[in-house]
């Protein structure tokens, strides 16, 4: 203030000596000491001690819902998938007095993420919209709650302690909210449901694959997120918001790597895990099983991704070993198991920032899944033709025709095989 008023006596007693002769000579040493205030006040402010960030400086919040509806030109009510939507069909006992075809809220999820320090951050993301088998409807359910513990200053090393994705399959890592088809393919998606599970992870990637893998999911090329160019980890084995039902860890290890060639980017990868699953009230009275409490689990699984730029293709096949039912003999044995899929599909750029991917995909899965009742057998050929129009960030609407040809069997469901066809449609937001 000191500074200011003598500033505006220098600028009055000018005034009163100047002729016009040296006025021009007066404005500058005005100017100069008003530029000397300026400067002092900037070194002021900044030799400030700086006020500690707050907690709502730390801590983001997203998320993303879902709405579909499975009741258009449906052939046969009876093809369903209980894993994949429950509200595609009837329920997976077979029951064909009531379908399922209905609206459905098939997500409804919250991500609060944030840097806790500079080498620690959370995840935590609850889905409103969860559905148990029993047809009551949306509960709040944990899907992910992890912490990741960096050790160096451009997180390329980090641990993921608690419950996230297992790293085993790339449309599995593939977030809902980007991924083209309504439902991932039943061939690697039944190693793990829910794709998650409680435990650690060891994650590795250059920074700059880093950047490259959050570039493919930001720009609209439907990328898998960052889990690494090098994967190694340990987790219970009964996949999420479930106990441990025995003393043996699942291993799981993966290696995934985003190549530039040209204009074109392609992910090659490799995955595997092996384990001991214990089985609790899935099986039935009657069914047996040679061991209950450690039955063997695992699997291998090659992926292929080249991005749409603007043709894109996506590629996984697994095989393995697992419990499945057994109709012949009423029980439960460890089998062979192999399938996976095929997707085909275009990235469009419309006038005013509008995104169109048409695509097609081809699944294939012969084996069990050891989560549903009886370790349910499945023999699954499935066809989808579909579109996603995306007319603003906040807002997608996805289309598929579906033809269906699933044969899915437990001690309730015997020779049961079902072929249809269907309309499904889904109206996603973004926030």
């Amino acid at each position: 203030m000191k500074k200011l008023l003598f500033a505006l006596f220098i600028l009055g007693a000018g005034a009163l000596q100047a002729q016009d002769g040296n006025k021009a000579a007066i404005s500058k040493e005005v100017v100069r000491v008003l530029d000397s205030i300026n400067k002092a006040k900037t070194a002021e402010e900044k030799a400030k001690p700086k006020k500690d960030a707050q907690w709502y400086d730390k801590i983001s919040m997203r998320g993303y819902a879902q709405v579909r509806y499975n009741g258009l030109l449906s052939t046969n009510d009876k093809v369903s998938c209980d894993q994949c939507d429950k509200s595609w069909g009837t329920t997976a006992t077979g029951d064909d007095v009531k379908s399922n075809n209905g609206f459905f809220i098939r997500r409804a999820r919250i991500v609060f993420s944030g840097q806790i320090t500079p080498n620690v951050s959370f995840y935590i993301q609850p889905d409103l919209a969860s559905s148990p088998s029993t047809g009551v409807n949306n509960f709040l359910q944990i899907r992910d709650a992890y912490f990741d513990l960096s050790f160096d200053a451009k997180k390329e090393f980090r641990v993921r302690i608690g419950q996230s994705k297992v790293p085993y399959g790339f449309e599995n890592m593939q977030s809902s909210q980007n991924r083209l088809t309504l439902d991932r393919n039943d061939a690697l998606n039944s190693a793990v449901a829910n794709e998650r599970d409680l435990g650690a992870f060891f994650y590795w990637a250059p920074s700059e694959i880093r950047e490259r893998f959050a570039m493919l999911v930001k720009d609209g090329y439907k990328g898998s997120g960052d889990y690494g160019v090098f994967a190694f980890g340990a987790y219970n084995g009964q996949t999420s918001n479930k106990s441990e039902g025995n003393r043996n860890l699942h291993v799981v290890t993966r290696v995934s790597y985003p190549f530039v060639i040209g204009s074109q980017i392609i992910e090659p990868g490799i995955q595997a895990y092996t384990g001991k699953w214990a089985f609790g009230s899935e099986i039935s009275t009657g069914v047996t099983v040679n061991n209950k409490q450690n039955t063997l689990d695992q699997r291998v699984a090659a992926s292929f991704v080249l991005y749409p730029k603007p043709f894109g293709v996506q590629a996984e096949y697994n095989i393995g070993k697992g419990p499945r039912y057994n109709k012949l003999t009423n029980s439960v044995d460890v089998s062979h198991l192999e399938g996976g899929y095929i997707t085909l599909n275009y990235k469009w750029d419309l006038p005013k920032h509008q995104l169109m991917y048409p695509f097609a995909k081809f699944q294939y899965y012969d084996g069990g899944k050891k989560f549903e009742k009886d370790a349910r057998s499945y023999t699954v050929r499935d066809y989808e033709l579909g579109l996603e129009w995306q007319p603003y960030k906040v807002f997608e609407l996805t289309a598929t025709w579906v033809i269906a040809d699933r044969t899915f069997e437990d001690s309730a469901l015997k020779n049961n095989r079902q072929q249809g066809n269907l309309l499904r449609l889904q109206a996603q937001f973004n926030f």
